[in-house]
């Protein structure tokens, strides 16, 4: 029995704070970040944001901003010209759990990936990342176009 419980409550993840959804609208409608990364807090038993980017901040500010050992969560707003010059932008939605993290870590992110990508719907493509090279802007480049 204690099984069972311990099991649904590992399989339904953490929660996800209320400004979650209104800092995504923030960046998908007003462009008011560049990217988001958000960070699960334990304690609180939810999804947090950690960190906002300005849009004047760069991609390798971005990747700067994950941690070495521990996963994340983040968007990022990534903007590209097309093969016929047209100004586009679309939002990537990246699960950051680098193979040094905590093997518990991975888990909490992993359980709870449903559940945040469930409120930031709208983001165009998905990456699983789990060092800088997966994450490298060519991969956006490539997904984008």
């Amino acid at each position: 029995m204690a099984f069972m419980r311990s099991r649904s409550n590992a399989s339904s993840g953490m929660g996800v704070a209320p400004n979650i959804r209104e800092t995504f609208v923030e960046l998908q409608m007003k462009k008011t970040f560049r990217y988001v990364i958000f960070k699960i807090e334990e304690k609180q038993k939810q999804v947090v944001v950690e960190k906002t980017g300005a849009t004047t901040e760069s991609y390798d500010d971005f990747l700067a901003s994950l941690p070495e050992n521990d996963c994340r969560y983040a968007l990022y707003d990534f903007d590209f010209v097309t093969g016929e010059n047209v100004q586009k932008s679309k939002i990537f939605f990246i699960a950051w759990s680098p193979s040094t993290s905590r093997i518990r870590a991975k888990m909490l992110y992993s359980t709870s990936k449903d559940r945040i990508k469930y409120e930031l719907d709208g983001f165009h493509y998905e990456i699983q990342a789990t060092d800088p090279s997966e994450a490298d802007i060519e991969v956006l480049r490539e997904r984008a176009h």
